[in-house]
């Protein structure tokens, strides 16, 4: 007898996977809570090396079915979705994504879907960081300091270079500019 197991991911601890797990019980998926997972990690990590997916997988047998909210619940890049479901298909584990309106990824009509909506999804997000990267160097060309704000101003790194010449700690000087050791050893070498 097939089981069915939930998988919801977030990307942020702020962020909470109440909304993904209601959207699949609406769906109708009866899933039991010791077979919901859910994980707070950055999409941009490859399925199998998140650590809740990961231990997902091992509990999966086959005919199992897993249910998915989106496709970038998955992964972010086409070829990790790809390889993702077919890993799983591998493993006559049937994957499906209720944004393909509860689609199975793993028959032929599933998976043209998904490679197609994750080409496009990849293909958004490499226009993105085209636009990034032009916003970036309009900016610099134009004169603008990029990068974070300098938690020392000149001033403040002369006086600490010069309280560590007569002899001042890191440590001592990090707390009285409440800072880090590693920024007052950064004003050491920026002379």
């Amino acid at each position: 007898m097939s089981r069915t197991f939930a998988y919801a991911r977030v990307s942020k601890l702020e962020l909470t996977t109440s909304n993904q797990l209601e959207e699949i019980r609406n769906a109708g998926f009866a899933v039991e809570p010791q077979r919901i997972v859910e994980e707070t990690v950055s999409g941009s990590t490859e399925a199998f090396k998140r650590p809740m997916f990961a231990k997902l997988v091992d509990r999966l047998e086959k005919g199992d079915v897993l249910i998915v909210t989106k496709l970038d619940r998955l992964g972010r890049s086409a070829l990790d979705v790809r390889s993702t479901v077919e890993k799983l298909a591998g493993m006559v584990v049937r994957v499906h994504c209720l944004q393909l309106g509860g689609a199975d990824l793993t028959s032929s009509a599933g998976k043209l879907i998904m490679g197609v909506l994750s080409s496009m999804a990849e293909f958004e997000r490499d226009l993105i960081i085209e636009r990034t990267q032009a916003g970036l160097a309009r900016a610099k060309a134009e004169g603008t300091k990029l990068g974070r704000k300098a938690s020392l101003s000149p001033g403040e790194q002369q006086r600490i270079r010069e309280s560590l010449e007569r002899g001042v700690s890191v440590s001592q000087l990090a707390r009285d500019y409440s800072t880090s050791r590693a920024t007052i050893l950064r004003a050491k070498i920026a002379a």
